[in-house]
């Protein structure tokens, strides 16, 4: 739905917000008045696997079964994506493994490789949950692990105005036929993930995954939520997809309560284009003006730890315009039961933020001597805590989100009540405060249209 009339709203409405795999609902105390945002209503996808067949069917360019490198003795890697992402794969993954059965390949020569990126792999229990028993006993299914020399290939460098070096998993590299599954949706610094992104980044060395989240990447205008014309992200990790071979992919565009609406499938960068540009109908909503506060609704799987559940702060804060102004908190329900996260990205992220002298040094230090995979978080979060402090809202364990320089509440009335005392002394007679309400802040892109 579009943004709601502060004015039409009912006096103390309910809203609600995801938390974990459930919801907190609430209300506003008084002397504030609440704007909810969504992504638009696009009717679901009733039967998501007559309509993976039917994308199969239809892809852009040959079906899978046809594509040169589809043969008996042919070895094929499959790249899905990991445990942090909401992409059905369990829904993709086998109608791939048949097509490429049709096309005479052996389910032996199949490997499904897992793009953990710098997270860390999952346990037997996610794996069998985002693959399905079927997967898991049908073909081999390994991790990729970015800082394994032994499973990395260097592919030289881009050609692009900001150069990074091209460092892949091996058995991506080598396989005659590379594909992967993919959920395009708003991405940080991608404009949108999904079709290239999965081995792009997903499958890349420490090095790659550093070098394009650095500093001069991140610090770039085109580097911004939404956006792929002249984002150099973008560009780079179109530019490592080619040079890896990726012939087709399999992508999903989900709403905001995580149902599949549409479902596309072929070479990788038209269906990417298709679905990017259907992402932003669907997820782009304007509002009327900036906020005072903003409310940020993340849910399962991301908000198990502050690396993932953090980005519903700094989503919001890199909208194509600012929706709340300076000094405003943003307010994140999250319980983060792995703490900050247990990947190699996710302790570089934790380090930085607990161990910095401050705020502007994380920033300063960054630009002047980048920084290791992972860190990149810190930088965009210290970009968003010098404008806007973060409140992370029932934590599981509040004392690590504090040593990450995140404020923590039990519940969001608290939230709410010390937000509002850290703004400026109000008169009497002031409106009530702007709370802006997004209940899927990662997959809502609000648009201020004036001050």
């Amino acid at each position: 739905m579009t943004a709601t009339d502060p004015q039409s709203t009912i006096r103390n409405p309910q809203f609600t917000v995801p938390y974990g795999r459930g919801e907190l609902q609430f209300t506003l105390p008084p002397g504030m008045r609440g704007t909810v945002v969504e992504p638009r209503p696009v009717p679901p996808v009733t039967a998501v696997p007559a309509a993976v067949q039917a994308a199969l069917a239809t892809p852009y360019g040959p079906r899978l079964r046809d594509l040169p490198g589809v043969r008996p003795g042919a070895r094929v890697t499959l790249v899905v994506t990991d445990s942090t992402r909401a992409c059905p794969d369990r829904l993709l993954v086998p109608p791939l493994l048949d097509e490429l059965v049709a096309g005479g390949v052996a389910e032996r020569d199949i490997t499904v490789l897992i793009a953990l990126g710098m997270h860390r792999a999952g346990t037997p229990a996610e794996l069998e949950e985002k693959l399905g028993p079927a997967v898991l006993g049908r073909v081999r299914v390994i991790d990729h692990a970015a800082e394994d020399p032994a499973q990395l290939v260097d592919l030289g460098m881009t050609s692009g105005a900001l150069p990074v070096p091209i460092v892949l998993n091996r058995t991506a590299v080598e396989a005659d036929v590379l594909l992967a599954t993919g959920i395009v949706e708003p991405h940080q610094y991608a404009g949108y993930s999904g079709g290239r992104k999965t081995v792009a980044i997903g499958v890349a060395g420490a090095a790659t995954i550093g070098a394009t989240h650095g500093p001069r990447f991140l610090d770039h205008p085109g580097t911004r939520l939404g956006n792929v014309v002249g984002n150099p992200f973008h560009e780079a990790i179109t530019e490592i997809a080619r040079r890896a071979g990726l012939a087709f992919v399999l992508n999903v565009l989900c709403d905001g309560d995580g149902q599949v609406v549409a479902v596309e499938a072929g070479a990788p960068e038209p269906t990417f284009d298709s679905l990017a540009a259907q992402a932003a109908r669907l997820y782009t909503v304007p509002v009327p003006h900036a906020y005072d506060l903003a409310i940020g609704g993340v849910g399962w799987p991301k908000d198990s730890n502050l690396y993932q559940a953090s980005r519903a702060a700094s989503y919001l804060y890199f909208a194509p315009y600012p929706v709340v102004r300076p000094g405003g908190a943003f307010i994140i329900p999250a319980r983060c039961e792995e703490g900050t996260g247990q990947g190699t990205g996710e302790r570089n992220f934790f380090a930085a933020m607990r161990d910095a002298p401050s705020i502007q040094a994380i920033l300063d230090d960054a630009r002047q001597y980048g920084y290791p995979p992972g860190q990149q978080r810190a930088f965009i979060l210290a970009r968003v805590l010098a404008d806007n402090p973060i409140i992370i809202v029932g934590a599981t364990d509040p004392a690590v989100i504090r040593q990450a320089r995140l404020d923590t509440a039990p519940t969001l009335a608290a939230a709410l009540t010390q937000a509002a005392a850290a703004l400026p002394a109000r008169p009497p007679d002031a409106p009530p405060l702007d709370v802006l309400i997004v209940p899927h802040a990662l997959l809502t892109l609000p648009v201020a249209r004036g001050p």
